[in-house]
């Protein structure tokens, strides 16, 4: 029987889930970032300025929604900045006018089972909490392998691409995954418009039913969107062991899996694949790259 893992119905609506504006350390103000994404054909901005959760509800109209988040972090004590190993994670409210959560400076960075009490403390208040940028947090698999109760991590900052941190991180987000984490993956600005042009880089185009705030937050819960730096998914079906992808143009079409088995079609201008599992994996996961070396990729999706 025929099984639609994803597809991008007429409600897609393209997102940049990390963001600052002058009410931390950004550039622009936030009506600025409405504008400024507006005109590229963004619907959604998360805000998530450090460590200040604001109800951003003033700046919605009938084609654009802002999330409200807030980033935290908790640091390695006693080290110089350059070398401080740290945790930051976005908190995104799935109602727009949760209060301010506590901070996460007083959580011990090396006591996992306190990180995770955390995060499971903001998910119980609401929040959906986001890993974000891995390497430029200078972590280990040892540091991110028992992360728990995290509803996506990034598995592209352009940010942090673009300051030479390796922002794209599809191997942390396998090694995730392998450790049976059902965890989702967002490709995100994290821009902040200061000594470089960080915007529009990193996205998320979510399958909603409707811009409206619930609509977009169940969606997110549900997995029902993809991250890419460009390309774009159109549907992913599997049909027994026949996996089917369509999407944009794009070179080359990789199927993941939880195991050594990558399997891959390449060619100019392919707009869609089809592929044959084993039906013993684990997941599978789907990424496009087009001609400019961009990347789209899904989100897993696990065999039964």
């Amino acid at each position: 029987m025929k099984k639609v893992l994803f597809r991008a119905d007429k409600n897609i609506y393209k997102a940049n889930m990390h963001c600052h504006t002058t009410v931390s350390d950004g550039k622009h103000t936030p009506e600025q970032i409405k504008e400024m994404y507006k005109a590229r054909g963004y619907s959604i901005v998360a805000f998530t300025d450090h460590r200040n959760l604001v109800d951003r509800s003033f700046l919605n109209d009938n084609d654009f929604l802002a999330i409200s988040g807030v980033e935290v972090n908790t640091n390695v004590m006693n080290e110089s900045w350059v070398n401080t190993k740290t945790y930051h994670l976005n908190l995104y409210a799935t109602k727009p006018d949760l209060p301010q959560p506590p901070q996460m400076n007083d959580v011990d960075y090396h006591d996992i089972n306190a990180v995770n009490k955390y995060i499971k403390d903001r998910v119980d208040e609401g929040f959906l909490v986001c890993y974000n940028h891995p390497y430029w947090s200078l972590q280990t698999y040892e540091e991110y392998k028992d992360l728990r109760n995290c509803f996506a991590m990034e598995i592209y900052n352009h940010g942090c691409e673009l300051e030479g941190y390796y922002g794209y991180n599809p191997q942390v987000f396998d090694d995730m995954l392998r450790t049976g984490n059902n965890i989702y993956c967002l490709a995100v600005d994290d821009n902040h418009n200061d000594w470089i042009d960080d915007s529009f880089g990193g996205f998320i185009n979510i399958n909603s039913g409707s811009l409206e705030y619930g609509a977009i937050i169940t969606a997110l819960k549900n997995g029902d969107f993809y991250a890419s730096q460009g390309p774009e998914i159109y549907e992913i079906t599997r049909d027994g062991n026949k996996i089917h992808v369509k999407c944009s143009e794009v070179s080359v079409i990789h199927l993941y899996t939880d195991g050594r088995k990558c399997y891959t079609k390449t060619g100019g201008n392919m707009t869609g694949a089809e592929f044959e599992i084993s039906g013993k994996e684990r997941y599978i996961r789907v990424m496009c790259r087009d001609e400019n070396k961009l990347d789209a990729n899904s989100n897993a999706f696990w065999i039964d």
